[in-house]
C-alpha cells in the first residue's frame, strides 16, 4: 500500500484541508499518516490514533534572541524525531499545510530524498511555507496568485479542500429573505469565536428599528467566557439567538444563513464560497502576514463579500449595513452567486491529483 505523510499545524485552518485530502487519498487506497503538534485536540476526530504522530516544533519570530535560540533548539529536536518517523513510515511523498510544525517533518523527508509539497490556503504565503518553498517544496495554492509564491519550482492552483459535508452542499440554492420573514444571521470568528463580535453585534442589534430586530434569528459562535453576557444582551432585546463555542453542524448553519458575519481565515472564506453565501468579513488585524486581509479582499473583489476592518466595525456602522441588506434581498442574492462562483468543491480531488503526480514523478 502506498503511503503519504501529511503534516499540519495544530489549528483548524491548517488541519481541515489536510483532513479533507486524507478522505480522498484514503478512498484511493493510500495509507495516510498525519503528523502535527499537541494542539490538535478534537480536530482530528476520525483519524486512528496509530496514524497520528506528534512532532516537536516552535514558532520562530523576531525579538528576544534567547527565545529564538530556544525555538531553534526545539526545531532541531523535532527534525531528529521527524527523521526517525520518516524512516519508520517510509512515505512516498510528504505534504505540508502550513504552520511551523510542518518544517521539521518536511525537511526530514527532503533529507531522505523524498518529494515534498506544501499547500497554501491563504492569498499570501505563510512564513513556514515560504521557507519550505525555498527548500524545494512544490506548491499547491488555494488562491490563483498568492503573494510570495513566485519562487516555487512548480505551482498549481487547486483551490482549498473542504470537508465532504461542505462539498455536498455546493451549489445549494440561496434562500433569499422575503420582506417581513425571518432573517437568519450567522456570526462566527473561527474555531474559538471572536470577542469583537460579542462586543459589537448585540449593540448593533439594539440599534436596529423594532421591525428589523423582530425578524432576526441569530446563530453566533462565542468564546466560552463571552456566552453568558452575549446571551443576556440578546435576551433583553427579545431576539432569538443560539450561542455556542463551537458548532459541529456548521455546513447546515452556513447553508441556512441569509448573511454571514465572520473573520476571514482561509477555511472560513473557502467554505462560505463553496456553499455560496454573502458575507461581511472582519479580518483579524494582528495576523503576522496579513493573510486574512488578503483573503477577504479576494472575495470582495469578486462581489461576494463586504470587508470591514476591525477598527471600523462599530455597532452603529454594522447596524446601518445590516438594516440596508435586510431590505435588499436582491443584493444579497447577487453576492451569494458571486461567492459560489469563487468556490471549488472539487479542490480536495484536485489536490490529490497533484500529490499523486508528485509521487509518480519520483518513480519515473
Amino acid at each position: 500500500m502506498r503511503t503519504v505523510l501529511l503534516v499540519a499545524g495544530g489549528t483548524g485552518g491548517h488541519l481541515f484541508p489536510a483532513l479533507a485530502l486524507r478522505e480522498v487519498l484514503t478512498a484511493r487506497g493510500w495509507r495516510v499518516e498525519l503528523a502535527t503538534d499537541p494542539r490538535v485536540g478534537a480536530y482530528v476526530e476520525g483519524v486512528p490514533p496509530e496514524a497520528r504522530h506528534v512532532v516537536r516544533s516552535a514558532t520562530i519570530s523576531g525579538g528576544n534572541p534567547l527565545a529564538i535560540l530556544r525555538s531553534l533548539g526545539t526545531m532541531a529536536l523535532g527534525l531528529s524525531e521527524s527523521r526517525r518517523l520518516v524512516a519508520r513510515l517510509r512515505p512516498e511523498v510528504a505534504v505540508g499545510f502550513g504552520g511551523y510544525p510542518t518544517v521539521p517533518p518536511l525537511l526530514a523527508a527532503k533529507l531522505a530524498g523524498l518529494p515534498i509539497a506544501v499547500h497554501e490556503q491563504n492569498a499570501v504565503l505563510g512564513r513556514a511555507n515560504r521557507l519550505l518553498v525555498r527548500f524545494g517544496a512544490q506548491l499547491a495554492t488555494g488562491f490563483p496568485e498568492p503573494g510570495g509564491g513566485e519562487k516555487a519550482r512548480r505551482r498549481t492552483h487547486v483551490g482549498n479542500p473542504v470537508r465532504s459535508a461542505i462539498a455536498l452542499r455546493a451549489g445549494e440554492l440561496y434562500p433569499a429573505p422575503a420582506a417581513g420573514e425571518p432573517f437568519r444571521l450567522l456570526v462566527f470568528g473561527g474555531s474559538q469565536g471572536a470577542r469583537v463580535f460579542s462586543d459589537v453585534v448585540p449593540d448593533a442589534v439594539a440599534a436596529l428599528a423594532a421591525p428589523e430586530r423582530r425578524r432576526l434569528r441569530i446563530v453566533q459562535q462565542c468564546r466560552p467566557e463571552d456566552i453568558e453576557r452575549t446571551r443576556a444582551a440578546y435576551g433583553r432585546l427579545g431576539v432569538e439567538a443560539e450561542l455556542q463555542p463551537f458548532f459541529r453542524d456548521m455546513p447546515e448553519r452556513l447553508a441556512a444563513a441569509h448573511l454571514v458575519v465572520s473573520r476571514a481565515g482561509a477555511s472560513t472564506v473557502t467554505e462560505i464560497a463553496v456553499i455560496g453565501r454573502p458575507s461581511i468579513l472582519v479580518p483579524y488585524p494582528h495576523a503576522l502576514d496579513h493573510d486574512q486581509a488578503a483573503n477577504a479582499a479576494a472575495l470582495a473583489a469578486a462581489g461576494a463579500a463586504w470587508v470591514v476592518p476591525e477598527r471600523d466595525f462599530t455597532a452603529r456602522g454594522f447596524a446601518n449595513r445590516l438594516a440596508d441588506l435586510m431590505q435588499a434581498p436582491e443584493q444579497l442574492a447577487v453576492a451569494a452567486r458571486a461567492a459560489a462562483g469563487q468556490g471549488r468543491p472539487d479542490a480536495a480531488e484536485r489536490l490529490a491529483d497533484f500529490v499523486e503526480s508528485i509521487a509518480s514523478g519520483r518513480r519515473e
